[in-house]
């Protein structure tokens, strides 16, 4: 029986066959030239706040007893490392983003967001990846980087070519023009680890209190199971910190020869329980990210780095202050993470607030004071010459944000 193949499946298995043979890059057949630009979508809603600190805000230690990050001591070469007189870099990315921020090569942008106010993590991550005027029926046939590419197209033949690292084409690639996707992912571990539970169910076993304990660890072994699902479904089934990590070089080995548009999204940042502070969940994570982007641009080379900008973004941030169980809630401004060697970094950029409980959005979250369709708006004019009706084309209703940023 005959089955039916689409062009999109066949460059989709295009792609990857031409990986495992080393030369996925010749899948277009003409070298492509210009700007490289990668979009790393952290799904799930990262904690903004305890990656770019806001130091100088008492209200900051007020509103996290527990999980607040110690302000910068120059005498502690492992704790967060100072930007400015308001922001720290956390201690997790102080080596990694810490280094490339020195040499101007990141810039931060510190309430950024989103005019979606659902909270929802799909609602969100889908008004994102479309990126179409807020209060109109949303086209899912049309997403802003496939719109990007077609903005492209129409200045030359064939565009930029782009890819998508994941395991379906994201709807971000959404439009006229085929683009191949390439999993990443890794499997990972599972959410719980079963070998404490046995071993304390053994430590307790025939003693008075062994029903007590099972009863204790079945419920616990349920709370983990939960949590692990709703985190999974806020990651969509993207590649985890880790694999992002392991990836990476892989990433720019197949971006350094054709590949000039990529988007790879990270799961594993919906931290409401147990968020932790300069170590825990979230540190982790901002570890094997920071690794990950640095490894990223190791493997690129200088040269290729120069030519190269990545903008790490996510649905929203988290709400200021900690929750009960010493972790955060779904927030909505976030930072956004502008990196590259075509950037003008070294600083934290745009509109800007006073950290203070009086400038909170709605008595809980980040402001949202540059809009996300603004700011990639404004890259993707600097970097490509876009004219004005090509930015309208990729963000309709929109003017494009000059932040300098390249």
């Amino acid at each position: 029986m005959s089955e039916t193949i689409t062009r999109r499946r066949l460059l989709t298995l295009a792609a990857s066959s031409l990986a495992t043979c080393g030369v996925a890059g010749r899948l277009y057949a003409a070298p492509a030239q210009g700007p490289r630009f990668l979009l790393v979508f952290l799904r799930g809603g990262y904690d903004a706040t305890n990656a770019l600190v806001p130091f100088s805000s008492s209200f900051y230690y007020e509103a996290r007893p527990h999980i607040a990050i110690a302000r910068p001591d120059p005498a502690a070469v492992s704790g967060a490392l100072a930007l400015d007189a308001d922001w720290a870099l956390a201690p997790a990315l102080r080596d990694t983003l810490g280094a490339l921020y020195a040499r101007g090569e990141v810039a931060f942008v510190p309430f950024a967001g989103t005019d979606d106010l659902s909270r929802s993590h799909f609602e969100t991550q889908d008004s994102i990846e479309l990126g179409q005027p807020s209060g109109t029926a949303h086209d899912y046939r049309s997403g802003f980087l496939g719109r990007l590419v077609s903005a492209l197209a129409s200045g030359q033949s064939p565009p930029p070519p782009p890819i998508a690292f994941t395991d379906a084409l994201p709807l971000a690639f959404e439009g006229p023009i085929e683009v191949p996707n390439l999993s990443l992912r890794d499997g990972g571990a599972p959410p719980f680890d079963a070998r404490e539970s046995q071993l304390l169910a053994a430590m307790y076993a025939g003693r008075p209190l062994e029903s007590a304990v099972a009863s204790g660890l079945e419920l616990r072994q349920q709370v983990a199971a939960a949590m692990a699902a709703e985190m999974r479904a806020a990651s969509r089934n993207a590649i985890n910190t880790k694999g992002f990590e392991l990836q990476a070089e892989r990433m720019a080995r197949l971006m350094s020869g054709t590949y000039r548009i990529g988007f790879v999204d990270v799961g594993g940042w919906d931290t409401h329980v147990n968020e932790g502070a300069q170590e825990g969940a979230l540190a982790a994570n901002l570890s094997g990210l920071g690794r990950g982007l640095t490894t990223f641009a190791s493997a690129l080379g200088s040269e290729e780095w120069r030519n190269t900008v990545v903008v790490v973004l996510s649905e929203f941030g988290r709400t200021f202050r900690e929750n009960g169980d010493r972790g955060t809630d779904h927030g909505h401004g976030t930072v956004y993470w502008v990196l590259g060697g075509a950037v003008r970094g070294g600083r934290i950029a745009g509109e800007q607030v006073r950290v203070a409980r009086a400038t909170l959005f709605q008595d809980r979250d980040w402001p949202v004071l540059n809009d996300y369709r603004g700011l990639l708006g404004g890259l993707f004019r600097a970097l490509w010459g876009l004219s004005s009706a090509r930015c309208q084309q990729v963000f309709p209703q929109t003017t494009p944000l000059d932040l300098g940023l390249v």
